[in-house]
């Protein structure tokens, strides 16, 4: 079940704005409230021991709530600004509480990481938070004046090409560091 919890809410997100797109005309706001509050109570336990965990889960079930009672169905196209809202909020507060994002995810792998990899760390999520920036303006400014296609290419997909992007890029340049440094 846990494992299961891992995967449901990444999956939801993924398919998040396909589901918007071919259901928006078929199922009414409230239920897709429902099925999203579903899926954020199921990652609850997990969530709630990680930091910010609570503020992510706190901001998801009120938007949850809000699209519930206000059967607003543009409020549908609002969850990929909110949650790169809530990553945004994520890997910035690392930068000034620490230690950065990037750091704790890199010592999950490697626990003794040597001190000149911090602040390249560092710079790694600098490098998230603008990305949570500039993904959060171009989902907002796509639900407030776009067709609901081109905000489905951008959420749906685009998005994970830009990510994909920069992942390959920094493990590309890591390595290269990693080159320099043997």
């Amino acid at each position: 079940m846990k494992k299961l919890a891992s995967i449901l809410l990444p999956l939801a997100g993924v398919l998040y704005p396909f589901v918007v797109y071919f259901g928006m005309d078929r199922v009414p706001p409230p239920m897709f409230a429902l099925v999203l509050g579903a899926i954020w109570l199921i990652r609850a336990p997990s969530l709630l021991k990680q930091p910010g965990g609570k503020l992510m889960l706190g901001a998801a079930l009120t938007y949850c709530a809000l699209l519930a009672f206000s059967g607003n169905e543009l409020l549908e196209r609002w969850y990929p600004t909110l949650i790169s809202a809530l990553l945004l909020c994520a890997f910035g507060l690392s930068l000034i509480y620490g230690p950065p994002l990037v750091e704790r995810i890199a010592r999950v792998r490697e626990p003794d990481l040597p001190d000149e990899a911090i602040p390249y760390t560092r710079k790694v999520t600098w490098v998230w938070v603008g990305f949570f920036v500039f993904n959060g303006l171009v989902s907002a400014a796509l639900t407030l004046w776009a067709p609901l296609a081109w905000w489905t290419l951008y959420n749906g997909l685009l998005v994970y090409f830009i990510m994909g992007t920069l992942f390959v890029g920094e493990w590309l340049l890591r390595r290269r560091l990693r080159g320099r440094a043997a």
